[in-house]
């Protein structure tokens, strides 16, 4: 059976440019709104630029199905906005909520630095894992957001970023994945997390 990544269509992604990242790492994907073959699947991507509102409303038609998919091993990888809606809940839209896969919330950037954090930053690798393999601290990566996520359990951070507060940049809890930063915009270190990730999603 060939395997096969989803790249969820939800109105807010930056989805071509992931798609040819995924395809490039050598995992077929596919752009979709809906799944018609779920046991077909290897990896489900959330892609993300947009707000949390606009996300969460998108997604509360099918928030269910998704959980279940991510329950039952599908690699699921939250890119940028995409990590934030994989937690419950978000100051930047009070009573929506997101997928809750992870526990923990959203809060928004400390009013000391200019927001939204937009440009390159390093990690400081917190957790080493395949995930992060051949990744440097030296290396650098494209944000863009003013919200970042706060997870209750600080055994699933796997790297951090400083812009005015250190806020977790990975995420990590068994076959579920999460990057604030845009990694199909990080030249080739974020190739490099790209071709991580499939090389788990394959296995």
């Amino acid at each position: 059976m060939t395997s096969k990544a989803v790249i969820l269509n939800y109105g807010v992604g930056n989805l071509f440019s992931i798609r040819h990242a995924i395809e490039k790492a050598g995992l077929n994907a596919e752009i979709s709104s809906e799944i018609q073959n779920p046991t077909n699947i290897d990896a489900l991507i959330l892609p993300g630029v947009g707000n949390f509102k606009a996300g969460a409303e998108k997604l509360l038609r099918i928030k269910g199905w998704l959980a279940d998919l991510a329950k039952s091993g599908v690699v699921t990888f939250g890119i940028c906005l995409g990590m934030q809606l994989l937690f419950r809940e978000s100051e930047e839209s009070p009573g929506l909520f997101g997928l809750g896969l992870l526990r923990g919330k959203v809060v928004k950037l400390p009013r000391s630095v200019k927001v939204p954090h937009m440009g390159w930053n390093t990690l400081e690798i917190i957790k080493p894992s395949d995930f992060l393999d051949g990744i440097s601290e030296k290396d650098h990566f494209y944000f863009a957001h003013s919200y970042y996520a706060l997870p209750e359990d600080r055994s699933m951070v796997a790297a951090e970023t400083d812009y005015g507060v250190k806020f977790p940049s990975i995420v990590m809890r068994d076959n579920i994945f999460g990057v604030q930063f845009h990694p199909e915009k990080s030249g080739k270190a974020g190739e490099r997390i790209i071709k991580n990730f499939v090389r788990i999603a394959k296995r």
